[in-house]
């Protein structure tokens, strides 16, 4: 005898729908879930500079570099417009990296080239010197302030792309602006917690490196690290812009050496937000106190 299977009941559409809500009740289990568990897409580690409104982001080391760079101008007294050309350069040359390749001989952040003069090997490598040596290039060049950033850019460097400068144009101008302390407050960094304790010794000479010992550094009792820049208060914009310039230089360091907070001028940025917020710290004669893990 012929046993005949029964046939379901459910029809091809009903079938699909059947699916579909099967679909959906998982899909509303996996979003609970995690709802339940409060989970958050991890922040973006990189450092920002903000200018009419506008983020400009750097990864951490690129900010460092770039750090470097605005330091230099202002304790030479060199105008803001110096800095953003060394950035637009740095950015072009090497991203802001003190990289040992490049074309022919070219090396280090502005990709300076032994051969042409610029100096040995090892000086180009050397960010110190190869910053000094950019903007000691660009000094010379009569009226570089007005002059328009590729320009000028590339009366240094004589690249063989000489309107490359000026896509980094944006970008320059906002993090020189912040780090040389005309814009306050605009450079953050968003960071993960440390896992290490910080690194006072090393913020102090990385301070003397980068302000050639303009800015003096000194360890407190209490761990945290103050930054004087009231020997710059001379310069064009005064005891405040300079504050502001040593202030957001921390910001931009606090990576490698652990920094998690940055006090001046009645504003702190703290590594846990990211961000500069108003505070009751009593930080006095325009110093910068800055705070390290552990």
């Amino acid at each position: 005898m012929t046993t005949r299977r029964r046939r379901s009941r459910l029809g091809p559409v009903a079938g699909v729908a059947a699916f579909a809500v099967l679909v959906a009740g998982g899909a509303a289990a996996v979003v609970g879930l995690l709802d339940r568990l409060d989970v958050e897409p991890p922040r973006p580690v990189r450092c920002s500079a903000l200018a009419d409104g506008t983020p400009w982001h750097l990864a951490t080391d690129q900010a460092e570099t770039a750090a470097l760079l605005s330091a230099t101008t202002v304790h030479r007294g060199m105008p803001a417009r110096a800095a953003t050309i060394a950035i637009a350069t740095g950015l072009q040359e090497s991203k802001l990296r003190n990289i040992d390749y490049g074309d022919r001989d070219s090396l280090g952040i502005f990709q300076q080239r032994p051969s042409q003069g610029w100096g040995t090997v090892e000086q180009v490598q050397d960010p110190v010197y190869a910053t000094g040596a950019f903007l000691d290039a660009l000094d010379r060049v009569e009226g570089y302030e007005d002059m328009e950033i590729t320009v000028a850019a590339q009366t240094v460097q004589r690249s063989a792309y000489p309107d490359a400068y000026a896509q980094h144009e944006a970008t320059s101008r906002a993090w020189a602006s912040a780090l040389t302390g005309w814009s306050a407050g605009a450079v953050t960094c968003s960071l993960p917690e440390p896992d290490a304790p910080g690194d006072a010794t090393g913020l102090v000479e990385r301070a003397g490196r980068d302000w050639a010992g303009t800015v003096p550094a000194v360890v407190g009792e209490d761990g945290t690290v103050v930054l004087d820049p009231a020997p710059l208060g001379a310069l064009d914009g005064g005891a405040q812009r300079v504050g502001w310039a040593a202030a957001q230089w921390a910001v931009a360091v606090a990576e490698p050496f652990g920094v998690t907070r940055v006090a001046h001028a009645g504003q702190v940025w703290d590594r846990t937000t990211g961000t500069w917020a108003a505070s009751d710290d009593v930080v006095v004669d325009g110093r910068v106190v800055v705070t390290l893990a552990g």
